[in-house]
């Protein structure tokens, strides 16, 4: 009996893809094949269920012209995989061309068809969502990342043109794209040796003439920032290219280099490599439909945006969490249902117990602006409450601040309901807006301009939102506005992000994230 049309043997793999003419193959040696496959499959059943479904039928070490177009096209994009800053070593070309070549028996060939198949799972999990599990590297990475399941992966890859099934797989933001970009850029100065020496000193000002002022030139020239020239004088030109360097790392453009705006200038265009390789990851991670409106809360940059059609037709300064391991805001996504105005402030629980509980210990009329609330809803008296009877696990009372504008929610707050109790608000604290960094808050983000988010937001649903906000807000009382049409709330943290136009523009790793996220990303095999 001969299999030979079916159950092909690969021997050899000539040229990265073509393959010789296969011999006939015997019924032991197809028998060999399909044990190899069945036994190398069966510790992952999405495999094991796709190969028994086709009857073990290859779809790597066939001879037919689909299986060579597999070939082809997972080897090429194996041997772009670095492009995109992923762990090349896990889906090698080297290997999978070792593979192919090896294949010379039945028993081989079944495993190589299997390893092929996994190799393939890995590089399309890897490039569609990422190379790594955001929950497993910071506990602050709350966002869930949608995987394909490896039987319907494999089967919407054996029923596609692979080329074009594989070019899908890479996200087609703009921003995927320009970062792409400025990584083969990076990658290109690091190798030259980057921008050269770094800036002495601690303060450099306008009018000053040192070797400093010399070393601040040559740095910003070697950055784009300014054209090359023989002045030692920190003048008018330095000063504008010193406060664009500001604004594209998210400092306050007083055109003095500080020790600010020195650590920035310093750090290295290795470092900044690194921050776009992450950046790449962290695309991966969003790479799904973020709606044609949307809500977009870089936290490393401060603000909030609503986002239509990829543009940006709102942007506010924000407050986000403190840097302190309970208070840093945790990064993903949800659909914001409402708005409340004239909120009241159900202060959470640990904040209750950590925070205002030995307050009232110590006096029982501390944070007179705050209501105790029995589980039914009752507002009681401290008047003859022994605070100190009671523990954190033992407090009995909820707290809450009722609608005032001094309620720490501000007058209106945004709600995207979720199990982080993290949600959009206005704050009574506005001096905050001011300062260039803006980690104080419990983990909710603070707006600079809530009324006019608002507006904005109602805006498609009312013709005069304005009006109907105030007028609901003059009330005093709390209102519910439901959206008719709800709104993606992206929370996200990106220290590198490349306009559409400029330069690209890099931030503060402020809760460490980056830094932790490319240290996985280098353990798992990525490079620079």
């Amino acid at each position: 009996m001969q299999f030979s049309k079916r159950f092909p043997i690969v021997p050899a793999l000539i040229a990265a893809t073509m393959l010789v003419t296969p011999p006939t193959v015997t019924f032991a040696q197809s028998t060999a094949y399909t044990h190899a496959v069945a036994t190398a499959a069966s510790s992952d059943s999405g495999l094991s269920a796709f190969y028994k479904a086709r009857n073990f039928e290859p779809i790597w070490t066939g001879n037919t012209s689909k299986d060579r177009a597999r070939r082809r096209a997972f080897l090429k994009a194996a041997e772009s995989a670095e492009m995109h800053g992923l762990p090349a070593g896990r889906y090698d070309p080297a290997v999978i061309k070792q593979l192919l070549k090896d294949a010379a028996s039945g028993r081989s060939r079944g495993t190589a068809e299997v390893k092929l198949s996994e190799m393939f799972l890995q590089y399309a999990r890897d490039i569609q969502t990422g190379a790594l599990v955001p929950s497993r590297i910071d506990e602050g990475l709350v966002r869930q990342v949608g995987r394909v399941g490896h039987e319907a992966q494999l089967n919407a890859f054996a029923a596609s043109n692979p080329r074009a099934y594989l070019e899908s797989l890479t996200p087609k933001s703009p921003e995927y794209v320009r970062l792409l970009k400025e990584k083969v850029r990076f990658t290109e100065l690091v190798a030259a040796g980057g921008w050269g020496a770094t800036v002495p000193g601690s303060k450099i000002e306008p009018g000053q003439s040192n070797n400093n002022v010399v070393a601040l030139r040559n740095r910003l020239v070697a950055m784009g920032y300014m054209k090359r020239s023989a002045s030692t004088v920190f003048d008018a030109t330095m000063q504008q290219a010193v406060q664009q360097f500001q604004l594209d790392h998210g400092l306050s453009p007083d055109g003095v280099a500080g020790p600010g705006t020195l650590a920035e200038i310093n750090t290295s265009a290795k470092d900044r490599l690194k921050s776009i390789y992450v950046a790449l990851e962290r695309e991966r991670w969003t790479n799904f439909d973020r709606g044609s409106r949307h809500i977009w809360v870089n936290l490393t940059d401060f603000t909030a945006k609503i986002m239509d059609n990829n543009k940006v037709t709102f942007e506010t300064r924000s407050v986000i969490g403190a840097d302190s391991s309970d208070r840093r805001s945790p990064e993903f996504s949800d659909v914001m249902e409402h708005l409340v105005i004239n909120p009241t402030w159900h202060v959470p629980r640990s904040i209750a117990t950590k925070e205002y509980l030995p307050m009232l210990q110590k006096n029982p009329n501390a944070v007179s602006h705050l209501n105790l609330v029995t589980a039914s809803g009752k507002v009681v008296s401290r008047a003859g409450i022994d605070f100190n009877q009671y523990t954190k696990a033992t407090f009995p009372f909820n707290i809450k601040q009722p609608p005032s504008k001094s309620n720490a929610l501000g007058l209106v707050k945004f709600i995207f309901p979720n199990k982080y109790n993290i949600y959009l608000h206005d704050t009574p604290a506005k001096n905050l807006f001011s300062r260039e960094s803006r980690a104080f808050s419990h983990g909710c983000i603070r707006l600079a301009d809530p009324f006019d988010f608002a507006y904005a937001l109602l805006a498609k649903q009312e013709s005069n939102p304005k009006a109907f906000f105030h007028r609901t807000l003059d009330t005093g009382q709390e209102a519910f506005v439901p959206l008719k049409k709800q709104v993606p709330v992206h929370i996200i943290y990106r220290t590198a992000v490349s306009p559409a136009k400029g330069r690209i523009n890099f931030r503060r790793d402020i809760y460490g994230r980056d830094a932790k996220i490319f240290a996985a990303l280098s353990k798992a095999g990525v490079e620079i």
